[in-house]
């Protein structure tokens, strides 16, 4: 079975992963533009978030591939080496996004503001990796490799807007 399909056939795993993680993968419809990378490599839709970002599986082959997000607002970034280093990434820094930095203090951080909306919000980590048969990385390590992929392999991984050809902006800086 596929990842994926695992995702979506365990609910404790599908619903931690739509929220907080924020990676729904009943919705598998086109960006809000049409998008290409600049390499010429297919982009194949995988999932979607609440804001209008998706994430796209690159190249051909299966969830082995590099995994790209783009945003609504013309910013990208390549997140991980396969689907399997994303969803680690999503079980232990759901909140990647609020980390500028990309440090494991902005993700605590970030962690104590949504558990005062929601104290049980990470109750649901632990069944969902075991569902998947992942084991969860520290904050600080998911988010060191995510800094190493998006700045290094990433540059790799242009994503351009088909109908113009101007290039997204790299979400994640040094």
């Amino acid at each position: 079975m596929s990842l994926l399909d695992a995702i979506r056939t365990h609910p404790a795993a599908d619903d931690y992963l739509t929220w907080p993680g924020e990676f729904d993968t009943s919705r598998t419809y086109e960006h809000v533009e049409e998008v290409v990378l600049a390499s010429g490599e297919a982009l194949e839709v995988v999932a979607k978030d609440g804001a209008g970002g998706t994430y796209f599986l690159c190249g051909e082959g299966g969830e082995e591939r590099p995994v790209l997000y783009a945003d609504s607002e013309g910013g990208a970034a390549l997140l991980a080496v396969g689907l399997p280093e994303l969803v680690r990434l999503l079980l232990a820094a759901p909140f990647w996004r609020d980390c500028r930095e990309l440090t494991a203090r902005e993700h605590a951080e970030a962690v104590e503001d949504y558990l005062e909306d929601d104290p049980g919000l990470l109750a649901e980590r632990a069944p969902a990796a075991a569902a998947l048969g992942l084991e969860v990385p520290t904050a600080e390590a998911a988010l060191a490799r995510l800094r190493e992929v998006a700045l290094g392999l990433g540059e790799s991984y242009v994503l351009l807007n088909a109908e113009e050809g101007l290039a997204y902006r790299p979400l994640l800086t040094p």
